[in-house]
């Protein structure tokens, strides 16, 4: 019995131990748009669940509020792989190991904030975790177009949390992470 509670305190230390003190894990960030607040619940427990920096990616234009709207204008970025830019930059990137990249399912891809974020940075060597809410498609080709963005990067298995488990998805990321495994 006694083993048994010594091997969950092990297991459970390592998902709380912060990143800055992880062994060869290295440093962990955990990046993301979102546009109604779903990522953003996914990345807040990733990152406490991992002890990561969190780090929201805002583009300098909103998109429309009203569900519609928004869909014409992620349709037409996205087709014609639009980029826009930024109002944030992450401080000293260089120094995470591992990035967790979430983005809503805008059309079966990231939302085009997310293409920006992967094309302003070099992810040569780094460990790239995606994740992704969404209303039925899952990835849809997500992670594919992920790769083309960061081809010198290495990818872990991705998270898809359905829009409506995304403020209730603590077991499933603590389960997740248990299987990647990133000590």
């Amino acid at each position: 019995m006694i083993h048994k509670i010594v091997l969950a305190m092990l297991m459970f230390t390592c998902i709380a131990v912060p990143a800055q003190n992880r062994g060869k894990g290295g440093k962990i960030l955990v990046a993301y748009f979102s546009h109604s607040g779903n990522t953003r619940a996914v990345a807040e427990e990733i990152a406490q669940a991992t002890g990561g920096d969190l780090f929201e990616i805002v583009p300098q234009k909103s998109y429309p509020t009203e569900y519609n709207s928004l869909l014409d204008v992620a349709k037409q970025e996205i087709h014609a792989a639009h980029r826009p830019a930024l109002k944030n930059r992450v401080t000293d990137f260089d120094s995470y190991d591992v990035i967790f990249i979430g983005s809503p399912n805008w059309w079966s891809t990231i939302a085009p904030p997310v293409a920006t974020f992967m094309e302003s940075y070099n992810f040569a060597g780094k460990t790239i975790v995606p994740f992704m809410t969404h209303g039925g498609g899952r990835f849809g080709h997500a992670i594919a177009d992920m790769k083309k963005l960061c081809p010198n990067a290495t990818f872990s298995d991705g998270l898809s949390i359905r829009d409506s488990y995304a403020h209730d998805c603590r077991p499933d990321i603590d389960k997740w992470l248990k299987k990647l495994n990133l000590e």
